[in-house]
């Protein structure tokens, strides 16, 4: 077992999509090595505006704030393998895109592309302008994948979190995690 995860929330909304992201890798600990987070303080806010609650708190897995750059994952000599950035603002891709990295997330992707690793944002906004589209092709072409958060409904989800749920788990099958879950075209 040699996946190390890192696991950046942004403010964009859509805290429900890293709650269930978090709450999937919860169960899935037998098949990463370490787990780390780090929040922006706007992603703080926007959970407990969306979510009504700090339950961020409650996993048990470091949070970093996007100024640490004393985290290991700044570097890449700490190994970590993929990147998950859940939900990603426009802004956070932006600088991405360009290279900047002027905080903790922008830094440990800047890490993850460099060292040829696994880096997945997850989009939460739409539309999207020229810029937007520019800058998701920039991360694509530097080995990027970009999974905007755009539910499916052939699984029938009933609830907010179902339909979270058919985003996340297109995300875990992304990180190459396994795991059971709806399959268009399979019967259980």
């Amino acid at each position: 077992m040699t996946k190390k995860l890192i696991i950046a929330i942004t403010g964009a909304s859509g805290s429900i999509y890293a709650k269930v992201l978090l709450d999937k890798l919860t169960a899935y600990q037998d098949q990463y090595q370490e787990l780390a987070v780090v929040m922006s303080g706007n992603a703080q806010d926007v959970w407990f505006y969306e979510l009504g609650d700090e339950s961020y708190k409650q996993y048990d897995v470091p949070i970093y704030g996007k100024q640490d750059f004393t985290a290991p994952f700044a570097s890449g000599s700490a190994g970590y393998t993929d990147m998950i950035i859940c939900p990603c603002s426009m802004g956070t891709l932006g600088r991405i895109a360009n290279g900047l990295s002027d905080d903790l997330i922008t830094r440990a992707a800047d890490v993850i592309l460099k060292e040829r690793r696994n880096l997945t944002l997850v989009l939460r906004d739409t539309p999207y302008n020229l810029l937007h589209i520019k800058n998701m092709q920039a991360v694509t072409e530097a080995g990027g994948i970009v999974c905007p958060a755009s539910p499916s409904f052939y699984s029938k989800p009933a609830t907010f979190e179902d339909l979270a749920h058919t985003v996340i788990d297109r995300v875990i099958d992304l990180a190459g995690f396994d795991q059971q879950t709806y399959r268009w075209g399979y019967t259980e």
